[in-house]
């Protein structure tokens, strides 16, 4: 008897849906790809218990026939390609016909639709992948696609779905997506019967973009021109390198339509900035790309969230230049303008004095350098170094009784904050300070989801924070010890610093939350090389004064055997 055999129907299709469907949101994302494909105006989406337990997309689009809706249910049947040739010039968003049966196939599902001619739709009942019922319906011209009960038949699946406000988070976010691809559709969100957005057809994408960045930060866009190279065009919007943040969540990229992610992109964003972004942080863009489909191949990824470039390097390159004119332009707008004085009669103006390069960066450049000590400063009691001098404004130089030690300030600070943290929320509790003006953030909807379910573990921090709505989050009071100069900027980037060490849905322990803020807090403040000494008497009283909390040394020592080590042997060069 063969071991190998063909896989029942259904079967095939529970397999597909683990590709296609991971969660609620992927449902989403085939659907709603289908209504734009089928030139919808208005789409309304609606999702209850994070869409586990119901998600309904309802469009005005072209509607199908009877015959064309039974169709729609099986496998490999696509209204949107007919030939191989076509694999190389797709223009809608879905082409591959497998979203609808293998959604159909785990779920309870219902399918209304009618062709704006025709007299009545059609409704169709699938359960499980196994048809129930057709027949005749009145409704509006469009389609309705209902979907209850997800994975209901694939418990191994339905139980790594996790809790209901990341799952209804995780479609927000693919639902603003789509919003910012088609800003021409109107587009409604409602969860567990309350409405979350409404957005009017018709909109500008800079108007979608102000809306998704909230008024603050869509004052301070970066328009990048259309930009046109190799049949390629470009064109968007970023932020200014200060507001760059941890991962690429928030660079929002639709290529001919669709949203997509390629490291390509990336790179093209980053070189554009010229090196102005820090280690590690990425820039926030929202980019529209259109190029000859043939150059593009979007059937790579089941999901089709990667693509595959033919010549990645030429939209790299487009891409820099774009964000280089867009940064270009705006520094030039921001320049003020000064009317020359009129000329008189006779005067001869003297040359204008040449300004030679300076040898320090240009934000030094003015700096008056700092005081280098003749003899080493003799420490406080208890402190075993002396402070010799400071690195490149970056560490301290140190000297023991057995060598040379560097000191990493920020690190010590890391250290000093992340014990405090951990000291007082386990005693008395981190005291907090009201803030004058509350601040309001809106860091996206996964984001605020992670910090609304451990706001707990916030308030033990000193950070009271509440849904503002709309995705957005108040945030009440700091800890008291903590002044940095940018509040907004320190929490954005706390807030991503977490969700991008997160698994989705994970608990995040108090210890975690302190090293992050340790970490931020010392970023936001650093202290001074020259204040070592003063750091060294707080750092030596902590329970692990050698190591910041990920791991990283706050001191090294060179030994004095280690230097004549370095300098033995060696000859003399003279020139």
């Amino acid at each position: 008897m063969p071991r190998i055999h063909i896989l029942p129907e259904i079967l095939a299709s529970q397999v597909a849906a683990g590709e296609v469907v991971e969660r609620p949101a992927s449902a989403v994302k085939e659907l709603v790809e289908n209504s734009l494909d089928a030139g919808a105006g208005e789409i309304l989406v609606e999702i209850r218990r994070g869409g586990a337990a119901l998600l309904r997309v309802i469009d005005d689009g072209s509607g199908m026939s009877r015959d064309d809706a039974l169709l729609s249910l099986e496998r490999h049947a696509t209204s949107k390609l007919s030939d191989a040739a076509g694999l190389a010039s797709i223009r809608t968003l879905g082409f591959r016909g497998e979203a609808v049966p293998s959604i159909a196939s785990v779920s309870r599902f219902r399918l209304i639709t009618r062709e704006p001619q025709a007299l009545a739709g059609t409704e169709i009942t699938v359960e499980g992948g196994v048809t129930r019922d057709v027949r005749e319906a009145g409704c509006a011209p469009g389609t309705v696609v209902e979907v209850r009960d997800l994975f209901f038949n694939v418990p191994a699946r339905r139980k790594f779905l996790r809790a209901e406000t990341t799952e209804a988070a995780h479609v927000e976010h693919q639902l603003r997506l789509h919003a910012l691809a088609a800003a021409g559709v109107r587009f409604r969100f409602r969860k567990d019967e309350r409405e979350v957005f409404d957005l009017p057809g018709g909109m500008s994408r800079l108007d979608r973009v102000r809306w998704m960045t909230g008024t603050e930060l869509g004052g301070e866009l970066v328009v990048l021109p259309l930009t046109h190279g190799h049949g390629i065009s470009v064109e968007g919007f970023i932020l200014p390198a200060a507001h760059a943040r941890r991962g690429r969540r928030h660079q929002c990229v639709f290529l001919n339509g669709r949203p997509v992610e390629d490291s390509a992109i990336s790179r093209g964003l980053a070189e554009g900035f010229r090196g102005a972004l820090a280690d590690g942080l990425h820039p926030c863009a929202w980019l529209w790309i259109d190029l000859e489909p043939a150059l593009v191949d979007v059937n790579v990824h089941p999901a089709k969230r990667e693509i595959r470039l033919h010549r990645p390097h030429e939209l790299r390159d487009v891409l820099t230049a774009a964000v280089r004119d867009g940064l270009a332009r705006a520094e030039a707008a921001r320049r003020p303008v000064i009317a020359a004085p009129a000329k008189s009669a006779g005067i001869v103006e003297p040359p204008a004095p040449r300004i030679w390069p300076a040898a320090l960066p240009v934000q030094r450049q003015f700096e008056s350098p700092p005081e280098v000590p003749a003899v080493a400063t003799p420490p406080p009691a208890g402190v075993p170094f002396r402070y010799l001098g400071s690195l490149h404004e970056r560490f301290a130089l140190l000297e023991s009784d057995d060598g040379l030690v560097l000191l990493d300030p920020r690190a010590a600070r890391e250290r000093i904050l992340y014990e405090r943290w951990l000291h007082d929320a386990a005693g008395r509790g981190v005291e907090s300070q009201a803030l004058l003006v509350p601040v309001l953030l809106e860091p996206g909807p996964r984001e605020c989801d992670l910090a609304l379910r451990h706001r707990d573990e916030f308030a033990r921090a000193g950070i009271e924070l509440e849904d503002f709505g709309s995705g957005t989050l108040r945030i009440g009071s700091l800890p008291d010890f903590l002044h940095p100069a940018d509040v907004r900027g320190f929490l954005t980037g706390l807030i991503d610093d977490l969700a991008g060490g997160q698994s989705p849905g994970a608990r995040l322990g108090f210890d975690l939350l302190a090293r992050a803020l340790a970490r931020r807090a010392a970023l936001a403040e650093a202290p001074r090389p020259q204040e070592a000494l003063r750091l060294l008497e707080i750092l030596l009283r902590c329970d692990l004064p050698y190591c910041a909390p990920d791991g990283r040394p706050t001191l090294t020592e060179f030994s004095l055997r280690e230097l004549e080590r370095r300098f033995a042997g060696g000859k003399a060069v003279l020139f």
